[in-house]
């Protein structure tokens, strides 16, 4: 055991506590530690900047609204603004399964700001009533979900899946004269090329981005103001429109005081929306990684339509067996979003009267997806779409043997006896050009014309 000399007592409402002596936080962030050892999972960094970044702009409302001293809401602003960027995370060390409101963390934050600002300003700054002047845990914690959500969204997810848009629709143009074999059920379909393959993925992610912003215009309102339970007790009535003014202008984004406190204490509707949303962009990746892995698949026995960069050994026994990493930590990532949607949406149902009481692990889950996406986007583009190469002489082969072309035959001969062309064709290995020949009176310059893989791959996009 560590001797006594390790540590400082406390004092909070409850008595006393011992406190590592170097530690920046107080009595109710160490009460919290002691309680709460459970994950050992922390808030992200981007949420204990926003945590910063609020505690600054109320302490500056609060000088505004001349209810602070302007040398006090300095101090304070400093010691926020070196928490927002990052100067003092290991000063934060509560578990994210706490208190469902959040007020083990948010009395963490209020906490190290008071010491630090009282060490700049030479007198005592108190945790609640200076740092958390005009505010409640029930309020705050909602506020700093969504600064953080809109933060890690639009420094991480969004870039992330523009630059693997990007990237598909630049690998789409390059590989435009590809013609491949299309697969319905995994089974030999009618040619497309591949660049219409990637630029059906590419328009995924882009609806993709454009969902998720749809859902960030319901982010925008922060629920700072109101307090315990959303009638505002404590604060003054401009603080929180102030405070979202403040942020707005700070961060760049788009911030405003919410409508309704009431609504934005209660549930967490905005969250479970984006979560929703960043889901379906999962789905999509998820989607994107397996037809990777299946078109990669060989390269001797399976379809091998393209050949993915060579990244890794992929085995500790086979020497030269390489695999498709990239798409598999994708999958892995959209597993893991999927399954913190499902986190989120039954913390999300647990607003009970007027207060949610699973905002941590909403946060978090909802934090670690934005992350998750926009990181794993990004690694898809650079390592695995950018590099691929095409096996276009394998897929021309292939296309073009293909029985299903005799589909395009099908206004001309009809449909049985398309049918009867390909399973001989089938049967025989032989091109359907060639037994159409025989089979049917088209003329060598019709077959020509109809069975041409190429052409067979125009329209399927509105201009």
């Amino acid at each position: 055991m560590a001797d006594d000399k390790d540590y400082r007592i406390e004092i909070d409402s409850m008595g006393e506590v011992r406190v590592p002596r170097a530690a920046l936080y107080k009595a109710q962030t160490q009460r919290a530690v002691e309680n709460f050892p459970i994950s050992g999972t922390r808030f992200s960094r981007t949420f204990i900047r926003a945590l910063g970044l609020v505690k600054s702009a109320a302490a500056a409302v609060n000088c505004d609204l001349d209810l602070m001293s302007a040398d006090m809401a300095q101090a304070i602003q400093a010691a926020a603004a070196e928490v927002a960027a990052g100067e003092h995370d290991d000063q934060f060390p509560i578990d994210i399964f706490q208190t469902g409101s959040g007020t083990s963390t948010n009395m963490n934050a209020n906490e190290v700001i008071a010491t630090l600002a009282s060490a700049k300003l030479g007198q005592p700054v108190h945790p609640n009533d200076h740092v958390n002047m005009g505010q409640s845990s029930n309020d705050v914690i909602p506020t700093a979900i969504h600064v953080a959500a809109y933060l890690e969204t639009s420094e991480v997810t969004l870039p992330g899946m523009t630059q693997l848009c990007s990237a598909l629709t630049a690998k789409a143009e390059s590989l435009d004269d590809v013609v491949k074999m299309g697969r319905t059920h995994l089974m030999d379909a009618l040619p497309i090329r591949l660049s219409q393959e990637l630029g059906g993925w590419s328009e995924q992610i882009a609806q993709g981005q454009q969902r998720v912003r749809a859902a960030l215009s319901r982010i925008s309102p922060l629920a700072l103001g109101g307090t315990a339970v959303g009638t505002g007790v404590n604060a003054h009535p401009e603080f929180g429109p102030r405070v979202a003014k403040r942020l707005s202008a700070q961060t760049g984004l788009p911030f405003i005081s919410s409508r309704n406190y009431f609504v934005s204490l209660s549930s967490q509707d905005a969250a479970v929306e984006l979560s929703g949303q960043f889901k379906t962009v999962a789905v999509s990746l998820l989607k994107i990684a397996n037809d990777l892995r299946w078109m990669n698949s060989g390269p001797i026995a399976g379809i091998a339509d393209i050949a993915l960069p060579s990244l890794q050994p992929g085995s500790s026994i086979m020497p030269g067996k390489v695999n498709p990493v990239i798409p598999e930590a994708v999958a892995m990532v959209c597993a893991q979003v999927i399954g913190n949607d499902a986190t989120i949406t039954v913390a999300g149902q647990s607003g009970n009267f007027q207060l949610n009481v699973m905002l941590p692990v909403v946060a978090h889950n909802l934090l670690e997806s934005a992350r998750l996406l926009g990181n794993a986007s990004a690694v898809l583009a650079e390592r695995a779409i950018e590099g691929f190469v095409a096996n276009e002489g394998r897929s021309r082969e292939l296309a073009e043997r293909n029985p299903i072309l005799v589909t395009a035959l099908n206004p001309v001969i009809g449909y049985e006896k398309g049918a009867a062309v390909a399973k001989r064709a089938y049967a025989e290995g032989r091109r359907v050009k060639e037994v159409a020949a025989e089979d049917t009176d088209l003329s060598p310059e019709d077959l020509e014309r109809l069975l041409d893989p190429r052409a067979m791959t125009e329209g399927g996009i509105a201009e």
